[in-house]
């Protein structure tokens, strides 16, 4: 993919993700890794309306090259990219299930949510929760770093799911299967529920290793 191609794939993806709420307002940004570093939506815009022309552009040291200042998040990509060598984007988003989980009492801060899907499974995992940190706060990147050297989703606690993926395709698709199993597990919360068994889930990372 050229960087023209990836700067027209993140507005692309941004906007259908937009368009179908799984983002609002100025919520959520999205990373790609490029030859020369990594093409990131700028601060402050919505997922909705991105010029492809004015995406962030950002040096193998995280240093704005081009285009708008990156997303203040910026740093949360970093250290996913920086744990996850197979890493080809990244996607955070602010979605509304993702979040309400994230934001329940007594949940398993070490796999938020439980097997539902095979799809869940084989997309995103164990989903390891990350306490609450102020916007910004860049100590929020370090535990990131730390949860994302062994997982490729995490969810920060009040605030939202990031997930890594080899491509911007993979990094959307598993955080869509995050948030309908979010959907999910709200909707049978309380009910009896049927999940995965241990041997099931084994039986599904022998079929389809995880990518990275």
């Amino acid at each position: 993919m050229t960087e023209a191609e990836a700067r027209d794939f993140i507005c692309e993806m941004g906007r259908s993700m937009f368009e179908r709420r799984l983002t609002f307002g100025s919520s959520g940004n999205i990373s790609i890794k490029i030859a020369d570093g990594w093409l990131m939506t700028p601060t402050g815009s919505s997922l909705g309306r991105l010029d492809p022309a004015r995406l962030s552009k950002l040096d193998p040291q995280g240093q704005l090259i081009a285009g708008d200042a990156p997303t203040k998040e910026s740093f949360l990509h970093l250290a996913m990219y920086r744990e996850r060598a197979k890493a080809g984007a990244v996607v955070h988003l602010h979605a509304t299930h993702s979040v309400a989980v994230s934001c329940l009492d007594g949940i398993d801060h070490e796999d938020v949510l439980p097997p539902i899907t095979a799809y869940y499974v084989m997309r995103v995992g164990k989903l390891p929760l990350i306490p609450y940190y102020a916007p910004g706060d860049k100590t929020l990147g370090e535990a990131v770093g730390r949860a994302a050297a062994k997982h490729n989703a995490v969810l920060l606690a009040n605030h939202g799911p990031v997930v890594a993926g080899t491509s911007l395709s993979a990094a959307v698709d598993a955080i869509e299967e995050l948030e309908e199993t979010a959907r999910l597990y709200l909707l049978l919360h309380g009910r009896p529920t049927r999940y995965l068994n241990r041997e099931h889930i084994e039986d599904l990372k022998r079929r389809f290793p995880p990518e990275g």
